[in-house]
């Protein structure tokens, strides 16, 4: 389940960062949102949309192509324990709650790498983006090689419509992982939106060319996209890399 393509990326679920990814496809914006800029919300990974499995605000429990690596420091049963708490939390929407008992479990064992992910799955879901972004792109400095981590940072990004930061971000997920399909779909939409705002703006500049044409022809195609796409920005399930 996605959104379309105005609404964002699909994210990475917290059950995803050990379990999947983000997902929430792009809605198709109107011409006029374009001219202003193709911003929408993508959404995360790690939660999915109620009646949705795989998008919206819960974790999915597929497990990823890549595991979290083991905290390096306190109790793994606890950690583990304190997750499983936090994620039922999360999936019965009681953020505040998760996201202290997150917390809680973070103080001792802080390199918990699925805690973290969690956190900021809970921080985006809750309407903190900028805490989450800061969550995830320090998940991307100290485990480049988990792809979950960039494309949620990827899907924060495209929320806030800068597209640049999230097509590096999604280039970086899939050099982590080549075979993360769900980073690649995400980065079609990337392009798509790209495309269509440079259109925009072509047309603008000069409106007895082609770009008016092809700009028509990407709005058909991503509204013939939405329908198949879901719920529109809650952050998404993983487990469909």
């Amino acid at each position: 389940m996605r959104s379309s393509i105005a609404s964002g990326l699909r994210r990475t679920s917290a059950a995803g960062l050990c379990a999947g990814v983000l997902a929430a496809g792009l809605a198709a914006p109107s011409p006029a949102a374009l001219a202003q800029s193709a911003d929408r919300a993508p959404a995360l990974a790690g939660q999915r949309a109620p009646g949705a499995p795989g998008v919206g605000s819960a974790p999915s429990d597929t497990l990823p192509a890549t595991p979290f690596p083991a905290p390096a420091s306190g109790d793994p049963r606890a950690a583990e324990a304190a997750y499983e708490t936090a994620r039922r939390l999360l999936d019965t929407g009681r953020l505040t709650e998760a996201l202290a008992a997150t917390d809680n479990a973070l103080a001792a064992s802080p390199s918990d790498a699925r805690l973290r992910f969690l956190k900021g799955v809970i921080l985006a879901q809750s309407g903190r983006e900028t805490e989450a972004i800061d969550v995830f792109r320090a998940l991307t400095q100290d485990f480049p090689e988990l792809p979950e981590p960039y494309n949620n940072l990827a899907a924060l990004h495209a929320s806030r419509g800068d597209l640049d930061a999230a097509r590096a971000a999604l280039a970086e997920a899939i050099r982590a992982l080549p075979s993360y399909a769900l980073a690649r779909e995400n980065l079609g939409d990337v392009y798509l939106r790209l495309a269509m705002r440079e259109w925009s703006q072509a047309a603008k500049l000069n409106p007895a060319g082609t770009a008016d044409a092809k700009l028509r022809q990407a709005l058909e195609l991503s509204e013939r996209i939405a329908p198949s796409s879901g719920s529109a920005n809650p952050p998404a399930d993983a487990g469909s890399r």
